[in-house]
């Protein structure tokens, strides 16, 4: 049996209550799931700032709707730090927040399995 064993010697669960607001693993995913994030999380990991037309270009498939979306929720999670530059035209960067960068091991973790076994 698979799994890390607690303080008690117990094996450790992913989720206690997969519906509980309180399950770390569902914390993640509301953050992170969905279809763009994670891939907006590798370009701005890969390029360390990028401006808004060069994430839209480097993230095929995207809509403008969707990435504005996206970007907006995780700034408002975290994840990404918004700077814009009082220019004509306006000019705004992103780049990955602490908190972003501390989950990239993880990432990079599911990427190596994901090579391995997919």
């Amino acid at each position: 049996m698979a799994g890390k064993k607690n303080s008690k010697g117990e094996k450790e669960v992913l989720c206690d209550d997969l519906a509980g607001e309180g399950c770390g693993l569902k914390k993640v995913l509301n953050i992170v799931g969905g279809k763009w994030k994670i891939m907006i999380l590798c370009v701005i990991d890969k390029e360390g700032t990028v401006r808004y037309g060069d994430l839209r270009r480097s993230v095929y498939g995207i809509t403008n709707t969707m990435l504005a979306n996206s970007l907006k929720e995780m700034e408002n999670d975290g994840l990404v730090e918004r700077k814009q530059y009082d220019e004509m035209p306006v000019r705004v960067e992103y780049s990955l927040t602490s908190k972003a960068e501390s989950i990239v091991p993880i990432l990079l973790q599911l990427k190596k399995w994901g090579e391995e076994n997919l």
